[in-house]
């Protein structure tokens, strides 16, 4: 999977994030020079070989950024991860998540590059269904976004990939509003974590798959312009994992599903990863036990 990924000039936007951050780690262990896009400051660390502060929403600033760096690859992740459902979200998500990345598209066109993956959602609604409808300002900003990447590939003859990703769970994610992170933290202070009716039922990726899912991806021939769905493909509920935190970290209390209402218009998806393993070779190889395990033991380490 890794063999042609050394020696290569590659940019990650949201570099200094959650998945960002593993992935440009993984690239730079490789050999290849990374290049990380954040919008805040950023000092020289183990992550990237050198660090650009760039607004994404600024067209002018994204193409003399690119045209600087000409990578020989992107990995656009920059994104407004929010599922809320306020009317004050649809502005911040519209600029994060779609501006942007249109942004990205056209100065990847401009520039040229051998490959140009974005992160598309879970919450998307499927393609081909002409009645179907987002979610949430989030969802319909990435929906937006992955069809400017196929308009892209279609018109422009960009090289675009579309990796839509499920849900990311795993060591080193900063949003502690998250479920995952919330509970167990949570527990670790000694509090009872506050939940909704976890009836939702989720497809759940660990961190480590999603990067090889990448790597996969940036390999595979004759995928540009295709989604490519980066999940396990089976659906456990958010009670369900949460049980099984509470049952990782012998909790002494019970969760508390219910006190806090459920989001309207909530997705149940799951990856299609039979169409995945036949475009790329890749699926996903850890388990829940083992991720969640994982997860548990960094915040430990850092919070416990």
């Amino acid at each position: 999977m890794d063999s042609n990924m050394s020696g290569r000039k590659i940019l990650v936007t949201g570099a200094s994030g959650f998945i960002g951050s593993h992935l440009c780690r993984r690239l730079l262990q490789m050999g290849n020079e990374v290049v990380g896009i954040s919008r805040k400051e950023q000092k020289k660390n183990d992550t990237c070989s050198l660090w650009m502060k760039l607004d994404l929403k600024d067209s002018k600033a994204v193409m003399q950024g690119l045209e600087s760096v000409k990578p020989d690859m992107i990995f656009h992740l920059a994104s407004h991860v929010v599922g809320a459902r306020d009317l004050e979200r649809v502005v911040p998500t519209f600029e994060d998540n779609l501006a942007s990345s249109v942004n990205i598209l056209r100065a990847a066109a401009h520039v040229g590059c051998q490959k140009l993956v974005l992160t598309g959602s879970l919450e998307e609604p499927e393609i081909g269904d002409r009645f179907a409808v987002p979610s949430s300002p989030y969802a319909a900003a990435k929906f937006a976004a992955s069809a400017y990447g196929r308009m892209f590939h279609a018109l422009y003859g960009t090289p675009v990939t579309i990796a839509r990703l499920f849900m990311v769970y795993g060591p080193g994610q900063s949003d502690l509003s998250k479920l995952i992170p919330y509970v167990i933290l949570s527990l670790l202070r000694g509090e009872v974590p506050k939940l909704s009716s976890g009836h939702r039922l989720v497809d759940w990726i660990f961190v480590k798959d999603v990067i090889d899912g990448f790597l996969a991806i940036a390999n595979a021939s004759n995928i540009d312009g295709h989604t490519i769905d980066l999940g396990s493909g089976r659906a456990s509920s958010i009670q369900d994992i949460v049980q099984r935190i509470f049952s990782l970290m012998s909790a002494e209390v019970q969760p508390s599903f219910g006190s806090i209402p459920d989001r309207p218009m909530e997705q149940v998806r799951l990856a299609d990863i039979a169409d995945t393993k036949v475009k790329t070779g890749w699926e996903a190889s850890t388990s829940l036990e083992v991720g969640l395990q994982r997860t548990i033991d960094w915040y430990r380490s850092r919070y416990g």
